[in-house]
C-alpha cells in the first residue's frame, strides 16, 4: 500500500505482501504503445506489477458512457493493491469510476495531465467530445474516500489544461500536486516517452 510517510520526499512505499496490480489508462487519441506508457509498464513489471494497459473504446472520440463501463468491467474487485495511474481523459475516466464503486478502498493514484478544465481545444468537434467530459459533474468527496494517496503531475506549460486546476486537485482530494517545467501534456509530441518521477513514488 501507499504511505505519506515520505511524503516530504515525495516517496511513496509500498508493500509487497501481494500481487499489486497497475492499471494506466491511456489519454484522448492515446495507446498502449503511446507516449510514456510503455516505457512505464516495462519498469512497473520490474517492480513486480501485474502491469493492464488497455486501449480504451473509440480513443478518438471518448465517452464516458463507454470508458467508465469498460474500465469497470476490466478491474473487476478491488483492494488495496489496486493502483492506477491516469493520462489526460484517463485522470477524468479513473476518477468516474472510482466515484461508481464508493466506498470500495484502492492503493493509490498518480494522475498525469489531468483536468476539470480545458482550454485551446482546436475546433467545434474536439469541444463537442470535450464537452460531457466538462459537464458532466465528478463527486470528488466519494473519489477522495478511495484512497489518501493521489499524487498529481502537471505541467507549467501544458498547452490545454490551466496551471489553476491543481488548487482544485489539492483541495478536493486532498492531492499531493506536484509542477513540472516544459512537459507540456507529457506526451510524445511534447517529447515525453519516458517519466522517471512517477518511479521514485513506487516502491
Amino acid at each position: 500500500m501507499f504511505s505519506r510517510r515520505n511524503f516530504g520526499k515525495d516517496k511513496f512505499l509500498i508493500n509487497n505482501f501481494m500481487q499489486k496490480r497497475m492499471f494506466i489508462i491511456h489519454r484522448w487519441d492515446g495507446a498502449p504503445n503511446k507516449d510514456w506508457l510503455p516505457w512505464a509498464k516495462e519498469e512497473l513489471e520490474k517492480k513486480e506489477y501485474e502491469v493492464i494497459v488497455p486501449e480504451m473504446p473509440n480513443t478518438e472520440e471518448p465517452k464516458i458512457e463507454e470508458w467508465v463501463p469498460f474500465l469497470t468491467k476490466l478491474v473487476g474487485e478491488v483492494n488495496e493493491n489496486t493502483f492506477f495511474i491516469g493520462h489526460s481523459v484517463g485522470c477524468q475516466t479513473v476518477m468516474r469510476y472510482l466515484e461508481s464503486i464508493y466506498p470500495k478502498k484502492i492503493g493509490g493514484i498518480i494522475f498525469v495531465a489531468p483536468w476539470f478544465n480545458l482550454t485551446n481545444l482546436e475546433d467545434e468537434e474536439s469541444k463537442a467530445i470535450a464537452k460531457p467530459w466538462l459537464e458532466t459533474p465528478i463527486d470528488l468527496e466519494k473519489v477522495k474516500n478511495a484512497t489518501d494517496n493521489i499524487v498529481v503531475f502537471v505541467s507549467d506549460n501544458d498547452p490545454f489544461v490551466p496551471l489553476s486546476d491543481k488548487e482544485i486537485f489539492e483541495s478536493k482530494l486532498n492531492a499531493k500536486v506536484i509542477v513540472e517545467n516544459n512537459k507540456g501534456h507529457f506526451t510524445g509530441g511534447d517529447g515525453i516517452m519516458e517519466l522517471p518521477e512517477i518511479l521514485i513514488l513506487i516502491k
